[in-house]
């Protein structure tokens, strides 16, 4: 590690406790600060979610119900309490980041950055893409019942339906950075992505399966769609990148008087090459 990990790694126990417990009372000072603003707002953002809802009644009957006598106190606490998140994201990730950065080396400083400045602005933009689109899936969900039905929703799961929904559609928006941060990393190579395919497919068939409801096929099938192609997308990013690193390290090699590999050694530019082939340097931050 660098100075500034040694330095950190140099700090008593007592002195990362209170630091963490510092950080984490700020953290949810923010939290609860937001919680209350969220609270505030939680009627204009009902107002919002509602909409498609009164859009449906112009041609039937059509509802939000809360089915319990505490569930309209409880829902503005669900939202208050998303909203909070929201609202205080930048505070408590930045007291995240300010508890961990110390003890990262240059290297992961900089991985960790870039995958953050990526991330988090996909993130907001799959969210809003997902706020978007979801009067319109509403919309089409309810369009399968005859004119002659009412549609009655229980307001909790209609507002949990819309957020996990945002949420989803946000992550798939992240997908591909994760995947291209874990490769430029190291820890996931393209022919390791290209062999797992399968079990990625699954996991984003799983997943699909949890953050939508589990009637709504419909739902499931566009996320886990946009997931699965974002996922190749990034798997060939990372072929690109490979690519990239081997032709680097087989110049190195050239310039060291290190031929090519006999057969059945591993394979020229790969990790096992370089080490066996070359001596190591390791990047101090």
């Amino acid at each position: 590690m660098g100075a500034a990990a040694a330095g950190q790694a140099r700090m008593p126990l007592g002195a990362h406790l209170r630091e963490a417990r510092n950080r984490a009372f700020r953290a949810a000072v923010a939290l609860v600060v937001g919680m209350g603003v969220g609270y505030v707002l939680a009627d204009p953002i009902l107002d919002v979610l509602r909409e498609p809802i009164l859009d449906l009644a112009e041609s039937r009957a059509a509802v939000l119900n809360y089915d319990t006598v505490t569930g309209a106190f409880d829902l503005r606490l669900t939202i208050a309490m998303f909203a909070g998140i929201i609202l205080s994201s930048p505070v408590w990730l930045y007291q995240a980041f300010a508890f961990l950065v110390p003890g990262m080396t240059r290297r992961e400083r900089r991985y960790t950055f870039g995958f953050v400045a990526a991330a988090l602005p996909l993130f907001v933009a799959g969210c809003l893409v997902g706020f978007a689109i979801f009067p319109h899936m509403i919309e089409l969900l309810t369009s399968f019942a005859a004119e002659e039905d009412s549609t009655i929703l229980q307001a909790s799961y209609y507002v949990d339906f819309v957020t996990k929904m945002v949420v989803a559609v946000g992550f798939v928006f992240v997908l591909p950075v994760l995947v291209v941060m874990l490769n430029l990393l190291g820890v996931l190579p393209a022919h390791a992505i290209r062999r797992g395919w399968r079990l990625a497919v699954v996991g984003i068939a799983v997943f699909s399966a949890l953050v939508t409801p589990a009637a709504d096929v419909l739902s499931m099938v566009i996320v886990a769609g946009s997931m699965t192609g974002l996922f190749f997308a990034a798997y060939a990013v990372a072929v690109v990148h490979d690519r990239r690193a081997a032709r680097r390290l087989e110049a190195e090699l050239d310039g060291v008087g290190v031929g090519p590999p006999e057969p059945g050694t591993p394979a020229a530019g790969s990790r096992a090459a370089v080490t066996e082939a070359a001596p190591t340097t390791r990047e101090e931050g």
